[in-house]
Parts: structure tokens; C-alpha cells; sequence
């Protein structure tokens, strides 16, 4: 399972869990963030493999989640979708709240109850704040976001690890830093 199918990063692990013949089930919201025409068409280009199937889904939305995790049970979580953008968390915090924090954490309980072998999920290299000790590390302090967006993937990061410890989910957090590229994010192209 691939959550935020139609978005960058979603899209891309989609596209690699695809090409290695695994059944993919996109879950993604489609929302209006960036071109939602590059989202559907996107969607369209997996939909084209018949390993692929297509869940629209606010995670935000408990029952919806657990609806497809009941009718799915998957063997991975492949958690890639957020609200992005860290000018955007200025003026629409909801948006970072309800996407970041209670989409994840419907995400953490769906793994909990269906227990999948393993969970990987996104974050976000702005959990570095205003760290000035380059190159980044995995060892450095992250404990003082400079956004909002940030202050919710730190978060993510300690939920993750408390769920794991708890549930025995085995789980991998990725920091990812500015994506773009062919499938990209228009709002990176500046």
C-alpha cells in the first residue's frame, strides 16, 4: 500500500513497486494543493497496470482508512502522503494538523490492528530547523522545528518510534530532502 499515490513521492514509489511486480493499492486524497490535473494524471498512468488499484482516501478519516486496510490487509505501508510546503503551514495550519498528524496517526492505529511486516514512512529533512553543522546526520538534534510543517514530521518521527516499540511494527522513517524532477512537485520549481 502507497499512500499520497498521486503526489511526487507517492508516484515515484508507486511507479518502483510497480516495476518490480508488486500489486500496489494507492490510497490519496487528490487534493487541490498543486494541479490537480498532474495528480490524475498521474493516477492514470498507474491505473494503466493492472497491478495497480486506486483507493481515494482522506486519511484524516478514520473509517475510511481502516476500510481499506480491512479490505486490503497489506504486507507493507508505504506512508509517503502529507501536506507539503512549509510557506503553505503559515497560512493553513489546519491543513498540516489534519493531513500530517491525525492522518499519520490513522495510518500508526491501521498498523497496529492489521499488522503489516513493515512501515515506511516520509519525513522530512526541515526537521533540521536552523542546524548549521553540515553534512545533516541522523545523530544531530532535531528537537527545535522552525515550522509547523517540521514540528509535524518531527512528530511523525516520534510516533513511529513509539508505535514500533509498542506494537512491534518494524518501521523506517526516510528524511527526504527538496524533490523534483521529471515527476515533480510544481510548487519546488521556484
Amino acid at each position: 500500500m502507497v499512500t499520497g499515490s498521486a503526489g511526487f513521492i507517492g508516484y515515484c514509489s508507486s511507479l518502483s513497486l510497480l516495476k518490480q511486480g508488486c500489486q500496489v493499492i494507492g490510497l490519496d486524497n487528490l487534493s487541490r494543493y498543486y494541479d490537480v490535473e498532474l495528480k490524475y494524471s498521474r493516477n492514470n498512468n498507474l491505473k494503466a497496470s493492472h497491478h495497480y488499484t486506486f483507493s481515494e482516501c482522506d486519511l484524516s478519516n478514520k473509517k475510511q482508512v481502516f476500510d481499506v486496510f480491512k479490505r486490503h490487509h497489506p504486507d507493507y505501508v508505504y506512508h509517503m502522503a502529507a501536506q507539503a510546503g512549509v510557506r503553505y503551514s503559515l497560512e493553513n495550519p489546519e491543513a498540516y494538523i489534519n493531513s500530517n498528524l491525525v492522518g499519520f496517526m490513522n495510518v500508526l492505529e491501521a498498523c497496529r490492528h492489521y499488522q503489516p511486516k513493515h512501515l515506511i514512512f516520509a519525513s522530512s529533512s526541515s526537521v533540521y530547523g536552523g542546524n548549521t553543522i553540515a553534512p545533516f546526520s541522523t545523530d544531530h538534534d532535531v528537537d527545535h522545528p522552525v515550522s509547523l510543517y517540521a514540528a509535524t514530521k518531527k512528530s511523525n518521527e516520534l510516533l513511529a518510534h513509539s508505535y514500533s516499540h509498542l506494537y512491534e511494527i518494524p518501521t523506517t522513517g526516510l528524511r527526504f530532502f527538496t524533490v523534483y524532477g521529471p515527476y515533480g512537485r510544481p510548487d519546488m520549481a521556484y
